[in-house]
């Protein structure tokens, strides 16, 4: 195991008397180590569940022979980010997503990697750190938010992040008035999950199925559907799997699955900034794309 290099042998006696402080067992020293990364985030309503996902993950490693340990990365909000000098940062939070995951599983030498995303750079920095370190991993995102709904005249319409949008508009021309609007505001988005509406968030978790990273139902159980938190359970199930058949990134992210990606996209209507990012993973998984 890749974790022996950080438990194994009279030198690493400091190692293990640091990885007892943490609340490891001597029996824990013959297990696989398992890198939980967790993008949870006080700040991210699609990442502000996080935390109940990643306890899933960890039970499924449990019943699955591993040690789990859960790390975290950072995460950007675009929503919240957008509009303001902020959106300079939300591209380049990617590449260093992809950067602290391989400087934390390197460090501790993890076994494998289960990785727990959810909205729009997030996804695809962990992506590209996956098939950069090849170890055995799995993707568990946060799934998506559930529409609000509008009460009005005696009807229900059902609304979200891009209604917002579209009523600023409508209240600059004139349309609407800024009470209704902030009535709007407060409803659109009304719990945990990546903004409704397939935008790079959704698509991306999406794409993550149809590059055989993730589960079937990653990119669509919502985020507060009790199915989220048995998919995250058979995740972390399913890596021992992989771990034990020695089954890679670089063994499933091939030219094939990155069409097969881009095809699920174009049948979707998925954002358009999926193309940045999946030719940004194939490039960290060596796969070549000729020149348009």
């Amino acid at each position: 195991m890749k974790s022996d290099a950080a438990k194994r042998g009279v030198e690493r006696a400091p190692h293990r008397s640091l990885l007892y402080a943490v609340g490891c067992t001597r029996a824990d020293m013959d297990k696989p180590f398992i890198g939980i990364i967790n993008s949870f985030s006080e700040i991210v309503p699609g990442h502000i569940h996080l935390r109940d996902i990643a306890e899933a993950v960890k039970a499924g490693v449990r019943s699955g022979g591993g040690v789990p340990f859960e790390v975290n990365t950072i995460a950007v909000c675009d929503g919240i980010a957008m509009n303001h000098p902020g959106m300079k940062y939300s591209l380049p939070s990617r590449e260093l997503i992809a950067d602290s995951v391989e400087i934390v599983a390197e460090a501790h030498a993890f076994d494998a990697l289960v990785f727990i995303p959810n909205c729009d750079k997030i996804i695809p920095g962990m992506l590209m750190a996956a098939v950069r370190l090849n170890l055995p991993s799995i993707f568990i995102s946060g799934g998506p938010m559930l529409a609000g709904r509008l009460y009005s005249n005696g009807k229900v319409k059902k609304i979200d992040l891009i209604s917002v949008f579209e009523a600023v508009g409508k209240v600059i021309s004139g349309q609407m008035t800024e009470e209704e609007l902030e009535q709007m505001v407060e409803i659109a988005c009304p719990g945990c999950g990546s903004c409704a509406g397939m935008f790079t968030a959704n698509t991306m978790n999406c794409l993550t199925e149809a590059l055989g990273m993730g589960l079937p139902g990653n990119g669509t159980i919502p985020a507060v559907d009790a199915r989220r938190i048995q998919l995250a359970r058979e995740a972390g199930q399913q890596i021992m799997k992989l771990l034990a058949s020695d089954i890679r990134p670089r063994d499933i992210v091939d030219k094939d699955s990155i069409h097969n990606a881009f095809a699920v996209d174009m049948a979707l209507g998925g954002s358009t900034n999926s193309v940045l990012h999946l030719m940004a993973i194939a490039h960290e998984a060596g796969i070549d794309f000729p020149s348009p």
